[in-house]
């Protein structure tokens, strides 16, 4: 699954903690559907009929990517949110503008997603930030110093993995892209995250949460989520400056241990699962009352 999916998934979890009873379309046998089905969450098919029937019984529909909004504005049956975690910015189609009007209300994933719905035309009394959460571990975990720099296997360009690669040859340090982030980082000396454009980062974010130092890219997404020398090192995408920051963190041991801490603490002050279930009910709460 992909971060915006394990959003998806907490948010149920979250929700359903609180007493809040959800229930989930998706793509029929697809990652997320399996997830849901696994945790007990009733689960449909991501289709307009499917939406068109079951909203007839919601309180309200939450669109979480591009199609569920498209689906959402044609078929529900009830007001509607949509969370907005990608920075690219919205399209200015005649269709595009339809469906956007229709929302109630948007959830950005950070301010710099809600800039860009500003700068698509939706008013700002309709937009909240709602930051991704993240499942904090319950201890910080020893470092592993002597273990390789982590980063995201992708296929995606925008993510910079030849970068990583030539600052990990020129800084001297092992590199391994991995599909299982949560499991891996639990061997990591750090985390790269080279990205050209981010919405805020919950890969970053895991990583902080579990105590492991973070080397992000200077774009505005990732400087929400990491702040620079303090719970992170925040760096231009140029293959000497990654290269140089981490070798910061396995050359200045108390660095490392200043990023760790601090790192969490901003999980614990702003990225926890409780941040993101008042967030995400108070925006709910607006869009009902609108």
């Amino acid at each position: 699954m992909r971060g915006g999916q394990y959003q998806v998934m907490l948010l149920l979890k979250c929700l359903r903690n609180a007493g809040h009873e959800s229930e989930l379309l998706a793509r029929t046998g697809g990652p997320l559907w399996s997830a849901a089905e696994s945790a007990g969450f009733a689960v449909h098919a991501a289709e307009v009929k499917e939406l068109w029937r079951l909203s007839k019984y919601a309180t309200l529909v939450h669109a979480h990517d591009a199609r569920a909004h498209t689906i959402s504005a044609m078929a529900s049956r009830r007001k509607f949110v949509v969370s907005r975690r990608v920075a690219f910015p919205v399209k200015r189609s005649v269709a595009s503008i339809w469906k956007y009007q229709r929302a109630a209300r948007y959830l950005a994933v950070s301010q710099f997603v809600a800039e860009q719905l500003l700068a698509a035309g939706v008013r700002q009394e309709k937009i909240d930030v709602v930051h991704d959460g993240v499942e904090t571990p319950n201890h910080l975990a020893d470092w592993q110093s002597g273990g390789p720099a982590i980063a995201v296997d992708s296929t995606d360009p925008a993510k910079g993995r030849s970068l990583i690669e030539e600052a990990a040859r020129l800084a001297g340090i092992p590199v391994l892209f991995t599909t299982n982030l949560r499991e891996d980082l639990g061997r990591a000396s750090m985390f790269v995250y080279i990205s050209q454009i981010e919405g805020l980062g919950s890969a970053a974010l895991l990583a902080m949460s579990m105590g492991i130092p973070v080397v992000a890219s200077a774009v505005p997404g990732l400087s929400e989520a990491v702040t620079d020398g303090v719970s992170g090192l925040i760096v231009p995408n140029e293959v000497s400056e990654i290269a140089a920051a981490m070798r910061r963190i396995l050359d200045q041991p108390v660095l490392a241990q200043t990023l760790r801490s601090n790192g969490r603490s901003q999980i614990a002050d702003h990225f926890t699962e409780d941040h993101l279930l008042r967030n995400t009910l108070a925006s709910y709460e607006k869009a009902l009352a609108g």
